[in-house]
């Protein structure tokens, strides 16, 4: 049987966008490397992300130690560890190994080694200098990694909440549209003519189904032309809209750089961890204090970054809630007033959980 191609494995581990230095610095070696582990070991994804971890100890221990040699030591260890980590993925999803276990112990053991790590490299340079800012970056680093990880996961969790809603606003939207028109077509199948009505709710229903498409991991878009009539001319609608009216050349740059496979998000913690642990060992090197400019400077970036996220996640939430109160009022038109004073006296219900 014929083993992985290299092709093959590109479509297969590759995210359609990834941070610069994986899709640069990493890529190019990490997935000729997982396809040799693929067609001519059996070696797990789990036992790369302990060799991975492994590796990150050594460049703790090269840290630690602090003079220059150890330095350009530890930030080569640390390479081939962040090179480790990315190839546990990528042949987790090659081979179809991807387990929740093995997702747990990559990311615990990715904030335990930028823990040491950090602890290590700042660490062995207060030892060497006596300087004392060396432990407050110490504490910056690992301020800067938990504030990252836990917004993403904060991020995420919003953004699922809300394609929950929409999910239920498009499932009512559906319901009402066919209940007004149940089995009516023209006797050659075709639907009948759009009511105003209709094409409000055929429109709604249009725009919440690409929402939650464009939501999705891997931010596929396709036109979406079914149920509207030439006659109806409504605005497509996204959950970015608002960002996009007030940053118009965002649109352009993200195209840019999706075409490159690059996310737009430039300073991540992975950005973040490749700063510190190896640009500012390699600096430090040469100079002590280059290790604490390096890591103020991308740590400032870093939360330039997540802050640029909280606002363009706040603007949606404005545009999610537009679009969901449109498709309220728009079925509530459908509506008989006994319906609608009945679905009011049900929403004043304390339980009901809104986003709001």
């Amino acid at each position: 049987m014929s083993g992985f191609t290299l092709d093959e494995v590109k479509e297969r581990t590759c995210k359609v966008r990834d941070s610069w230095w994986t899709v640069w610095a990493v890529d190019p070696i990490a997935l000729r490397l997982v396809r040799a582990a693929a067609n001519r070991t059996s070696v797990t994804p789990n036992q790369l992300t302990v060799a991975a971890l492994l590796l990150g100890l050594g460049a703790a221990a090269c840290f630690a130690l602090g003079s220059w040699p150890f330095l350009l030591a530890g930030a080569v260890l640390y390479y081939l560890c962040f090179l480790l980590d990315c190839m546990d993925g990528k042949l987790a999803r090659l081979t179809d190994r991807e387990s929740l276990f093995g997702s747990w112990m990559d990311y615990v053991f990715d904030r335990f080694r930028v823990l040491v790590c950090a602890i290590a490299l700042m660490g062995g340079q207060y030892v060497l200098t006596g300087e004392v800012v060396f432990v407050w970056m110490a504490l910056a680093v690992v301020f800067c990694d938990m504030l990252r990880y836990l917004n993403a996961l904060q991020v995420y969790k919003m953004r699922r909440e809300m394609r929950s809603h929409l999910a239920g606003a498009l499932e009512r939207a559906r319901a009402t549209l066919s209940m007004l028109e149940p089995e009516e077509a023209h006797s050659d199948g075709r639907p009948m003519s759009d009511t105003g009505e209709q094409a409000v709710l055929r429109h709604g229903i249009s725009v919440l189904a690409q929402i939650l498409r464009t939501q999705t991991e891997k931010e596929t878009r396709y036109d979406r032309d079914a149920g509207k009539q030439p006659d109806v001319r409504l605005p497509k609608i996204d959950l970015h809209q608002e960002f996009r009216s007030r940053f118009p050349w965002y649109q352009r740059f993200w195209d840019f750089m999706r075409a490159r496979r690059v996310r737009t998000h430039l300073v991540s913690g992975i950005e973040f961890q490749t700063a510190v642990f190896i640009l500012a060992p390699v600096a430090g090197a040469v100079a002590s204090a280059s290790i604490v400019w390096i890591t103020v400077a991308v740590g400032v970036l870093l939360l330039a970054f997540e802050i640029a996220i909280v606002y363009k996640l706040w603007l949606s939430t404005r545009d999610f809630f537009r679009v969901v109160d449109g498709i309220e009022g728009a079925l509530n038109l459908t509506r008989s007033p006994d319906e609608s004073a009945g679905r009011d006296a049900s929403a004043e219900n304390p339980s009901q959980v809104t986003l709001r």
